[in-house]
């Protein structure tokens, strides 16, 4: 961005306001703004007014994901290009029991186009009332009903089409939810890596023996032993068993994750750490000193844990049921395991070993320890 001619404007689109900072501070040659509360209307309004202005923009995904045909409007006569750091949460879950969407129906409130799934609203064009999320939804023509029993919100697509270029920096991209959602809208794109050439890095054809999977492997001690045995079988320690579990076995998990920081990470402290699992169950399964040490299972794109040399993964990753099934049921194959190993591997690369350093972890759940190994030998 800095080497790139001044008639060529950026959005650049982080998860975290402390990287929106980082990109104002480091891009020197031109001058990115931050959409802001601008004369008493709202950041997205202003963000509006930023690009009718053609002004290099920097934000958030939480901002950008509210993006409407306003929005879409605009970026198509400006000719923007869009680097978005890390993948976007496109798809997500609304909260709707089946007997509301049916009485919605019944109603008249709402009418579902066969051919798509997705929902339109016909009820009143103000509703306040307890469906107003839903109609808000619909009315911006994000949501799609499936199997008749549950509703989904996708990104509108024509924010990515209104895009001359777009730029995703991530890693395994082949493996995350935001490449089902370009595969399932007909989006186009190449994989690219970054090389240093000289002084500089430019991107390149993507070599996957580059990776230095091994080397990286190797800096990892993962824990083997009998503490494992919480998470023999294949769907141990997901979601649906974490909510499930007695208190004995919650109680296991904690004192293993323990026992783990004390004995075999050198009595690692609370700042040498971090930890995710199911936010439901953290309070049940945190180990005396560590309450604080949890972070999101889906952590990306931030440098905070870059000094923490033990981890513990408590959890198996499984895509969300409708989530999955909204890509299944528009003919988009999902494999769940390249999926959970792109969520596994995105969350270790927070700790130290992107420094070089060697780190201490606990994935107790068999089935992630043997997707980390099959991807160290390129088996995955």
């Amino acid at each position: 961005m800095n080497k790139t001619n001044a008639v060529e404007n950026f959005i650049y689109i982080t998860p975290f306001l402390s990287e929106v900072e980082r990109i104002k501070k480091s891009v020197v040659e031109r001058k990115f703004v931050e959409p802001t509360i601008y004369n008493g209307t709202s950041k997205l309004e202003d963000l509006k007014r930023l690009i009718a202005n053609n002004r290099d923009i920097v934000s958030t995904h939480a901002l950008f994901s509210r993006a409407d045909e306003e929005v879409v409007e605009l970026l198509e006569q400006s000719g923007y290009t869009l680097i978005l750091d890390e993948v976007m949460d496109v798809v997500e879950s609304v909260s709707i029991k089946t007997t509301d969407i049916n009485r919605l129906k019944v109603n008249g409130d709402i009418v579902i186009n066969e051919e798509t799934m997705r929902v339109d609203w016909t009820g009143d064009s103000e509703d306040a009332g307890r469906y107003r999320d839903i109609r808000e939804l619909a009315q911006a023509g994000n949501l799609y009903l499936f199997r008749g029993s549950f509703m989904v919100w996708a990104f509108p697509p024509g924010v990515f089409k209104a895009f001359p270029k777009a730029i995703v920096l991530t890693y395994l991209f082949k493996c995350q939810m935001q490449r089902y959602y370009f595969d399932m809208f007909g989006f186009k794109y190449d994989y690219r890596s970054v090389e240093k050439v000289g002084d500089v890095y430019e991107l390149c054809v993507h070599d996957v023996t580059k990776e230095k999977r091994e080397e990286l492997y190797s800096l990892i001690e993962v824990y083997d032993g009998k503490m494992n045995e919480v998470g023999r079988g294949k769907y141990a320690l997901s979601q649906a068993k974490l909510k499930k579990y007695d208190d004995s076995t919650l109680r296991q998990i904690k004192n293993n994750t323990a026992n783990f920081f004390r004995r075999y990470a050198n009595n690692a402290k609370k700042d040498d750490v971090y930890i995710s699992t199911l936010k439901e169950v953290e309070p049940l399964i945190a180990p005396r000193g560590f309450k604080k040490s949890f972070i999101p299972h889906n952590t990306r794109a931030t440098n905070e844990y870059a000094d923490r040399r033990a981890v513990a993964y408590l959890m198996n990753r499984f895509m969300n049921k409708d989530k999955a099934a909204f890509f299944q049921d528009n003919h988009i194959s999902v494999n769940e395991d390249l999926y959970a190993l792109s969520e596994l591997v995105q969350w270790l690369w927070r700790s130290r070993i992107r420094n070089g350093q060697s780190i201490h972890a606990y994935i107790p759940a068999e089935r992630m320890r043997g997707l980390l190994n099959a991807w160290a030998k390129y088996e995955i």
